[in-house]
């Protein structure tokens, strides 16, 4: 089984910053990538970003140049660095893992296994 565990969610004043933290176990297939999605109420789990297991990134157009995804070299554990953070980034931030038999291309990575969550506020 694959388990994800999230870390670093909270509230923040807009224009600030946080770090969420991902720690990934188990194995099934091959772990293509790892990355994050957020939802807010009545709105579909939208990308925020995705890094392959060769570390391509992705960005949501809403992010780009705010927020950073890394990995650490053993890809065991996932970061989001955000910065600039506005009240629009309100959410609550799911971790992702993509576990594949063949790793598909960073456009077509998408998550098939998902995290608890973490509630990301932002005050104005």
């Amino acid at each position: 089984q694959v388990q994800l565990v999230e870390s670093g969610g909270g509230s923040v004043q807009a224009g600030g910053s946080l770090k969420l933290s991902c720690a990934a176990s188990g194995a099934i297939f091959v772990r293509c990538g790892m990355g994050w999605y957020r939802q807010t109420p009545g709105k579909e789990r939208e990308l925020v970003s995705m890094i392959s297991h060769f570390g391509s990134t992705k960005y949501g157009d809403s992010v780009k140049g705010r927020f950073t995804i890394s990995q650490t070299d053993d890809k065991n554990t996932l970061y989001l660095q955000m910065n600039s953070l506005q009240t629009e980034d309100t959410a609550v931030y799911y971790c992702g893992a993509a576990h594949h038999l063949m790793c598909p291309s960073i456009s077509d990575l998408k998550p098939n296994y998902w995290g608890q969550g973490t509630q990301v506020t932002v005050s104005s």
